[in-house]
């Protein structure tokens, strides 16, 4: 009991501090004197063993990042001297581990305090288990020392009897990392320690091995590349000797594929493919087939341009500057390249260029009527950005091995177009124009819209996979422009991965402007013509644009203007006619005939089609923009016995389904509105959608259906300067439609001052072009009764005009 309560009698020591270093107990250590700290730890022991028996004592305490850990070590100065440098040091022995107290005073500059002997005594005999641990220590710590040849420390381990001896001795481990030794130290359990020891010993074996394991398949592969090396030395002599015998010139011989590679700046991947293609070359004979196709797909690989990108340009002003010079109109077009631009150069400037191995690159799809000019921005769009430009067309295709290229077991296989395109343009980030992507049909040879899919996300295209090359392109950093007509023939997962840009057609004085500044140019030129010998004035320009054609682009008016200046270069051929000469709005007539579209208000009333009731106009979307359609009504005969409703004018569903609801409608209102709904039970009704041969559907003629047969009714006639558009519901609610801009801007075309369109449609109102807007009178309506007040003009002297009657 004396010995056990003597353990535990507090110390009181000084402090020696070990920056990054860890002395555990029985270890013998030799410090530096010349630290400060060090030498007035040592100098106040020795003055405190002078008044005490036994050696000085100090208390070793690891130090890491300022901070001292929570137990140090008891060690006795065994000698003071010079170390093998020369300078003063001192050999110090870890005698055993100390919990460290509250700081106290004492002789010196040192640190003291008080402290408390750790007891770790063990068990004897050991536990069965404790003796299997020591056993696999003194296993693992032979088989590291034998590899360092170590024999002598062999025996000293092996000699070792004490858990916890044993475990501290894993102290002069120079793998340990000091974070190690501290937790060695700060585990006062023997047993615990001699397995935290062992395991820190297994795991540092087990880094050894594998660290060995691949030092020998380094050496494994240097060998493999000497011979290999070696071997193919072999292989060119032996081919230079059969071309002798051949009586072959060396220059007769393909080209070195092997060097092109290896010259060639490819990624690593695709580095890796094309000298595995090299392999298989240099193994097939001349005859053998496979030979060429490896060379067709060698040169296809190197002539793609893997490293080479054009630097845009980042001046935001110019290229504003250049878009509006190269195209009138566009603004919503405009606004997003110039947006694409600005933050393309803030990216830039920040280091964000590549993010998750994508680039910024955009997807936009250019939707609208045939004419406003989507191709021919794909061009201005690469010039304003300093790109190279190329266009794929994509109408009529149906083959979608043309979109991922074919597999290379083909006879005559080939990269589909994208991959062809960017070889084309001869860098990675060119501006790609996919025209008429609306076109693109599906058969027994695959959907090429579903191929599309992974080319236009920009979450999956920096890793497309062609099925000829077989090799990743990144398509991240390419600006793809898809342009179309109809947006409803395009695939929904494909619209959804593109962002939408509406191109709805051009005002009468946009027109005026592209024929001005674009048109009238590029046809003098190719008339033959100087800019100086004919001149056609604006007033020719706004009457070819508003009464000889009448479209939302402007392409028939290209043809209308070179028509125009062939007559004038013919007469002139013809002596008939002196130049310079100047076109005006009369000499029209005389050049290119007369007008083909006149509006109606323009016309003699007894001539236009609401000259008579039951005559309503409407507003729709086609294929080539907004357009007038309008809507005639009639009663049958009672005598005929015809009763129902017939419909005509090539209907879809969805719009004779909406002739259902008008006639619906105002038999059950009737009355409320004045109007004689008898006719509608017993004579049967007839609505007729002129221009037969041209599919019709939607129903957005609800309310033009509504306003004729409530028209014929009553024998008011529909005001000639009023159309409308919008759905009808049952109850005379006016609902939402489509397409407002591409109508509102067929009015105008058309002559109408009055535009009826649902009320929830009035925020569509801010992207009419504000010189529409002026000359029109939009009225926003929620119920049919309002469509009626405003479409119907007055009776003429309260008598009612005759209702027509279907034959």
């Amino acid at each position: 009991m004396a010995a056990e309560s003597a353990a535990f009698t507090p110390l009181t020591l000084p402090v020696l501090p070990l920056d990054d270093e860890v002395v555990l107990p029985g270890m013998v250590v030799p410090l530096d004197l010349s630290d400060a700290e060090v030498r007035a730890a040592v100098e106040a022991a020795q003055a405190a063993a002078r008044s005490e028996p036994g050696k000085p004592r100090v208390l070793l305490v690891p130090r890491i990042d300022g901070t001292h850990a929570a137990t140090g070590v008891l060690g006795t100065v065994e000698q003071v001297g010079r170390l093998a440098d020369g300078d003063p040091g001192a050999l110090i022995r870890g005698r055993g581990r100390v919990r460290i107290g509250a700081g106290t005073t004492g002789p010196g500059a040192a640190l003291w305090v008080e402290g408390t002997r750790v007891d770790e005594t063990v068990p004897d005999p050991l536990p069965g288990q404790v003796a299997e641990l020591v056993k696999e220590y003194k296993a693992l710590a032979t088989a590291w020392l034998r590899k360092r040849g170590a024999w002598q420390v062999v025996d000293r381990v092996q000699a070792i009897d004490d858990v916890s001896a044993l475990a501290d001795n894993s102290g002069y481990s120079p793998f340990l990392t000091t974070e190690q030794k501290v937790e060695l130290l700060e585990t006062t359990d023997p047993v615990a320690r001699l397995k935290l020891a062992t395991q820190q010993l297994r795991d540092h074996l087990a880094e050894q091995d594998v660290a060995e394991t691949i030092a020998k398949d380094v050496q494994e592969g240097v060998d493999k590349q000497q011979r290999e090396f070696l071997l193919r030395r072999q292989l060119e002599a032996v081919r230079k000797e059969l071309r002798e015998i051949n009586g072959e010139q060396e220059g007769e011989e393909s080209d070195d594929y092997r060097a092109r590679v290896e010259a060639a700046d490819l990624p690593e991947k695709v580095r890796e493919a094309a000298l595995k293609e090299v392999d298989k070359l240099e193994r097939s004979s001349d005859q053998s087939p496979e030979g060429s196709w490896i060379r067709t797909w060698l040169d296809t690989v190197l002539e793609m341009p893997w490293s080479e990108r054009t630097e845009d340009a980042y001046d935001i002003q110019g290229a504003q500057r250049v878009l509006d010079a190269e195209h009138a109109g566009l603004e919503d077009v405009k606004e997003r390249i110039t947006e694409y631009l600005a933050v393309r150069k803030r990216r830039g400037d920040r280091g964000l260029g590549v993010v998750g191995g994508r680039r910024g690159g955009a997807v936009l799809a250019l939707v609208g009527p045939p004419g406003v000019g989507k191709t021919s921005l794909g061009e201005s769009v690469a010039h304003a950005m300093g790109r190279k430009f190329v266009r794929v067309a994509l109408g009529g295709v149906r083959d979608e091995a043309e979109i991922r290229g074919h597999r290379r077991t083909y006879v005559g296989a080939l990269p589909g177009r994208i991959v062809r395109a960017i070889k084309e343009a001869g860098s990675m980030n060119p501006v790609v124009l996919l025209d008429e992507i609306d076109k693109v049909g599906s058969d027994f040879r695959g959907d090429p819209a579903a191929a599309l899919l992974e080319v236009l996300d920009p979450a999956q295209n920096h890793t497309f996979r062609d099925h000829y090359l077989e090799v990743e392109l990144d398509l991240s950093d390419v600006v793809f422009l898809a342009t179309a007509n109809v947006l409803e023939a395009i695939p929904e997962a494909l619209l959804d991965r593109m962002e939408l840009v509406r191109l709805d057609g051009y005002t009468e004085d946009e027109k005026v402007v592209i024929a001005r500044d674009h048109l009238l140019p590029r046809q003098l030129e190719r008339a033959g013509l100087d800019a100086d010998e004919v001149t056609v004035d604006e007033g020719a320009l706004r009457k070819l644009a508003g009464e000889y054609t009448r479209e939302a682009g402007v392409r028939t008016l290209e043809r209308s203007i070179a028509r125009l200046l062939r007559k004038v270069a013919a007469q002139h051929e013809l002596g008939e006619r002196e130049l310079p000469f100047t076109v005006t709005e009369g000499d029209l007539r005389a050049l290119i005939g007369r007008p083909h579209h006149v509006p109606e208000s323009a016309q003699d009333p007894a001539e236009r089609r609401t000259a008579v009731p039951g005559v309503a106009t409407g507003l729709a979307v086609t294929g080539a923009g907004g357009d007038v359609l309008y809507v005639e009504a009639s009663l049958a005969d009672p005598e005929t016995g015809a009763s129902g409703l017939t419909l005509t004018g090539q209907l879809g569903d969805v719009m004779k389904e909406s002739a259902q609801i008008a006639l619906s409608f105002l038999r059950s209102h009737g009355a409320e509105l004045e109007l004689p709904v008898g006719d509608l039970k017993d004579r049967g009704a007839h609505i007729h959608f002129p221009a037969g041969a041209v599919p019709k559907d939607g129903p957005s003629a609800g309310v033009t259906m509504t306003t004729a047969l409530a028209s014929l009714l009553s024998g008011r006639l529909v005001r000639t300067d009023v159309a409308m558009t919008g759905e009808v519901s049952l109850t005379g609610r006016v609902l939402p439609i489509g397409g407002v801009k591409q109508k509102l801007l067929a009015a105008h075309r058309a002559g109408i001052t009055t535009v009826i369109i649902p009320k929830r449609n009035e925020p569509d109102l801010d992207d009419v072009p504000a010189e529409v807007l002026d000359k029109l009178d939009v009225h926003a309506v929620t119920d049919v009764r309002q469509v009626l007040e405003l479409a119907l003009a007055p009776a003429t002297n309260g008598v009612e005009r005759e209702v027509p009657v279907a034959a």
